[in-house]
């Protein structure tokens, strides 16, 4: 027990020590209360203040209030001649005092009241470390979820891809590219987060595709294109009765990241701020990773001439806003390019 006791009066200083000399604790005595509100102030544990109230410089009040600012867990005793004002003891409790004794001291009733003190401070560090341990564990067991999570996610965007020869590259990209898009226009790390993770779901209704169209080297008939284009609406339909907020905004993705800020898209024909902003994010994430990758039915298109592409469009098929932003944003775009042009497939954790 670590005890500080700050009186002018030496006699009951000394007092006051001799009193716990059998009990296991280290005493610190001080006679000025600036000095002894100094000493605290640079003392990391200090467990029970002893202060009297009537003192030059600074009264009782004033140091429990100073040193519950360092301490505010500590335990204070104030003993004071003067207990008949009960004006000093209500301050005295507004401040931070526990207990009360006053003068001509009781030994016997000041030990014993010390030990229930010393007794409750010790309750205290038990309970704190026990809530810190609890928090430890806690965030543990969050974080394992978490990863588990992201592992399944991860699976997921694995499987709308899997047929696609270069599938941790692509999901990959559009996942950095999407947060970065995100940042840059003002969502927070939560959101960020949330589309790092979803964005790679966009074509998840891929699955639901014959091979035949899916993996055709050629140019699409519009029958063919017309089958195509329900995956947005297969992957939805797959996601949307989810209460994971990542599946949902999977779903949300699924369905609108084919929209055009001109309306001419699909499935809804919706445009400009209609289209949910995770799915005009993701749009442009995901038809700049397709232009630069090889596809079965053509070469990947250099950088230069996807960022052209992104530029012409703005305000057709793309925000303009976003689009802007995405151009803006040309090294941070070719360092996820050059980043991940090759890489498994798996998730990699967002830079």
């Amino acid at each position: 027990m670590q005890i500080l006791a700050i009186d002018d009066n030496e006699i009951n200083l000394a007092l006051l020590e001799a009193s716990i000399i059998d009990l296991d604790a280290d005493f610190f005595a001080f006679t000025d209360p600036l000095k002894g509100v100094e000493f605290a102030n640079r003392t990391k544990n200090i467990d029970v203040l002893l202060v009297d109230y009537m003192m030059p410089k600074m009264d009782g009040i004033e140091v429990i209030q100073r040193i519950c600012t360092v301490h505010p867990d500590i335990v204070v005793m104030m003993i004071t001649a003067i207990s008949q004002d009960r004006n000093v003891k209500l301050q005295a409790l507004e401040a931070g005092a526990t207990d009360f004794l006053t003068k001509p001291l009781d030994i016997l009733e000041f030990k014993n009241r010390l030990t229930n003190l010393y007794k409750l401070r010790q309750a205290q560090k038990t309970l704190k470390v026990f809530n810190a341990n609890l928090q430890k564990e806690v965030s543990e067991a969050v974080q394992t979820v978490e990863q588990r999570e992201f592992e399944t996610l991860t699976v997921l965007s694995s499987l709308s891809e899997y047929k696609d020869p270069e599938t941790g590259s692509h999901i990959n990209r559009v996942a950095h590219y999407s947060k970065m898009l995100a940042e840059k226009a003002g969502l927070d790390e939560h959101e960020a987060q949330v589309l790092f993770y979803a964005s790679p779901l966009h074509d998840m209704g891929k699955v639901g595709i014959p091979d035949n169209i899916l993996l055709k080297p050629g140019k699409l008939t519009h029958e063919e294109f017309d089958i195509m284009k329900k995956h947005a609406m297969i992957g939805f339909q797959i996601l949307q009765n989810s209460k994971n907020p990542y599946l949902k905004a999977g779903a949300i993705i699924c369905l609108s990241h084919h929209e055009k800020y001109n309306g001419k898209g699909y499935p809804n024909g919706l445009s400009g701020k209609e289209i949910p902003l995770y799915g005009r994010i993701t749009a442009i994430a995901d038809v700049f990773d397709a232009l630069t990758s090889v596809r079965p039915y053509k070469k990947a298109w250099l950088f230069d001439d996807a960022m052209a592409l992104i530029k012409n469009d703005q305000g057709q098929h793309f925000d303009p806003e976003l689009a802007a932003l995405f151009i803006e944003n040309r090294l941070v775009v070719e360092q996820i390019y050059h980043l991940f042009k090759e890489s498994e497939n798996k998730l990699a954790t967002p830079i």
